[in-house]
């Protein structure tokens, strides 16, 4: 079965749907690539869900483990390359509150379950990705 279906509702505009959830998010190029910048470009899709794959693991890690990482957030910012265009890095800046709760122990777990998400598993080893904790 499917995932997703994409359609391209013209003006460098493309609307996604979740077959399953019936949920939709729709793509613009970004303006540095002929586009308005007006939702997400596919390529920060792409930034961004490493993200959200890497709270994910963490969060079946946390609970898994009696871990409260409620709120825990993630700034990402996505770098672009040339010759091809591609991204070529990934930065992520993780925030954690109740910073003074978590044991060195709970900080390995945890650490652990963001590198190994199947996002980061899944992206070229060429794509630099920077990850950063903020205990």
């Amino acid at each position: 079965m499917a995932t997703s279906k994409v359609i391209y509702q013209g003006d460098l505009r493309t609307s996604a749907t979740h077959l399953r959830s019936n949920t939709n998010i729709v793509t613009d190029a970004p303006v540095d690539n002929k586009g308005k910048g007006e939702a997400f470009s596919p390529s920060d899709l792409l930034a961004t869900s490493l993200a959200s794959c890497m709270l994910t693991i963490m969060g079946i890690a946390s609970e898994t483990h009696g871990i409260d990482i409620s709120g825990t957030s993630a700034e990402v910012t996505k770098i672009m390359g040339t010759e091809p265009r591609r991204v070529t890095e990934i930065q992520i800046s993780l925030g954690f509150p109740n910073k003074n709760s978590f044991s060195d122990k709970d900080k390995k777990i945890l650490e652990h379950a963001a590198l190994t998400c199947p996002v980061y598993a899944s992206l070229h080893p060429d794509l630099k990705k920077v990850v950063e904790f903020n205990w």
